[in-house]
């Protein structure tokens, strides 16, 4: 399975890690004290486990530093019998994971009890610009550097 290791500025700010939810129970207890009005941002770390932080929170800082089989943002709602994410994306733009990552999101979302919706809701796909090093999110299939307009790989 395909890993990802932070491609971000190295000057972000600490903070602390994400906390793990590996199964019903753990998140219960976090979503108890979680304030759900908003998304989170999420990891899957490298043994499968999803951790969650508050959404202003870097992703670097929820793996710990470490290497991830995915990342992005989540939304939780209360659904019978349980919780859904009924919103999952990778936009990450520190790990920059693909979207062929989503089996390894919905392993870690069913592993912790979680209804989701069986595929990423939004699907971002980044390029960093061999010309001038700028990060570029792919929009309409337009792979082009949106700063040096070089065109970026496929």
């Amino acid at each position: 399975m395909l890993t990802y290791a932070y491609v971000g500025p190295a000057d972000l700010p600490a903070g602390p890690p994400g906390h793990a939810v590996p199964t019903p129970a753990a998140f219960a207890r976090w979503a108890s004290r979680a304030d759900l009005s908003e998304p989170f941002t999420y990891v899957v770390t490298l043994d499968g486990t999803l951790r969650l932080a508050p959404r202003r929170s870097e992703h670097v800082a929820c793996a710990s530093g470490e290497r991830v089989l995915a990342a992005g943002e989540i939304l939780f709602v209360r659904s019978e019998p349980g919780w859904t994410a009924p919103e999952v994306t990778n936009q990450s733009t520190g790990y920059c994971p693909a979207p062929s990552c989503w089996p390894a999101v919905a392993a870690a979302l069913t592993r912790a009890g979680l209804n989701h919706p069986g595929h990423f809701t939004t699907e971002f796909i980044f390029r960093h610009c061999a010309t001038c090093g700028e990060l570029t999110v792919v929009k309409d299939d337009d792979y082009y550097c949106y700063n040096c307009e070089t065109p970026l790989p496929a």
